[in-house]
């Protein structure tokens, strides 16, 4: 007797330690502001999570203009901390996160491990918020403008006061300008980070050869979009050897073609961020797309493709 039976619809449920996803497509802090500028283009609760930009102790303007310019396959920005700061975070943002169905994870940026402290104390009390994110691909005044994610020390000293700070889960982000993302992921996961995510954007400039003049007020900025992918990936892959805890990864993402290669790399979890500006859907492309690709190989949960890149 031929069975009629279909095949059962493919799970895209994730877990990253203590959180739990409905789908692994997340969308990169930065790009999505706080949210509210995308729940107009699309429905923020098919996401996995959402991740709203960096939110500082004390309210920031962002750097001066001109701060961002189009690359060949990407964008420099330098767009800086530009936020409310923390009372205008909860007075302007937090309610209208809180109604969101999906994680909300709020990333935070600080000039001294104190402020990360404080952060994390304050933010980790707030209804709404299921984790919180370390931006420590920043310059800190301890260290004489030296960037914590480029000194294991550092780091460690950030995330070790986070965790002592909060009971929220801590995902410790991670700059691709260092000499061993291994040597830094280890000291973060040692300080108690729950999830490591990577890559912030690396550095880059450009110059205006008819005025000679840099592009970017600041001069060097952050590159981003599908020119690092392969940055990226092999950063994703040395990350995921070198620790236990669960890696989201990001840089270049724009369809689920993209996604794949991370996952299959080892991230449990991608997140969309440069792409959002060409297509504000493109992250929900994304979760379409892995359904899609789930079932035409035959996969019934995106599990199965974390971490099974093929080298023999």
């Amino acid at each position: 007797m031929i069975s009629t039976a279909e095949t059962p619809a493919p799970s895209l449920e994730v877990t990253l330690g203590p959180l739990r996803l409905q789908n692994p497509v997340m969308v990169a802090s930065g790009p999505f502001g706080f949210g509210e500028e995308y729940a107009r283009y699309l429905d923020l609760n098919r996401l996995g999570a959402v991740v709203v930009k960096s939110v500082t102790l004390e309210r920031t303007p962002g750097n001066p203009p001109p701060r961002v310019v189009a690359t060949p396959a990407g964008m420099l920005n330098s767009i800086g901390w530009e936020n409310p700061g923390l009372e205008g975070f909860k007075r302007e943002h937090l309610a209208f996160l809180q109604r969101l169905e999906v994680p909300v994870i709020v990333n935070v940026a600080g000039y001294s491990v104190s402020e990360y402290g404080r952060l994390a104390e304050h933010l980790g009390v707030l209804p709404g918020i299921a984790a919180l994110e370390a931006n420590i691909s920043c310059p800190n005044v301890e260290r004489g403008g030296k960037s914590f994610g480029t000194d294991p020390a550092a780091a460690h000293a950030v995330i070790k006061v986070m965790k002592e700070s909060t009971d929220l889960p801590v995902i410790a982000k991670l700059a691709p300008n260092v000499t061993s993302i291994a040597e830094i992921a280890q000291a973060v996961e040692a300080a108690g980070a729950d999830i490591i995510s990577l890559i912030n954007a690396p550095m880059g400039m450009a110059v205006d050869t008819q005025t000679w003049r840099p592009r970017i007020a600041r001069v060097i900025a952050g590159l981003s979009g599908p020119a690092i992918k392969p940055i990226a990936l092999a950063l994703v892959w040395q990350t995921v050897r070198a620790v236990k805890v669960p890696v989201i990864g990001m840089g270049g993402i724009t369809s689920a073609e993209d996604a794949a290669e991370f996952l299959l790399a080892g991230a449990r979890a991608v997140a969309v961020g440069t792409a959002l500006f060409a297509d504000p859907l493109a992250p929900l492309r994304v979760v379409e797309g892995l359904y899609d690709y789930l079932r035409q190989h035959r996969l019934q949960r995106v599990s199965d493709l974390v971490g099974k890149l093929v080298l023999e």
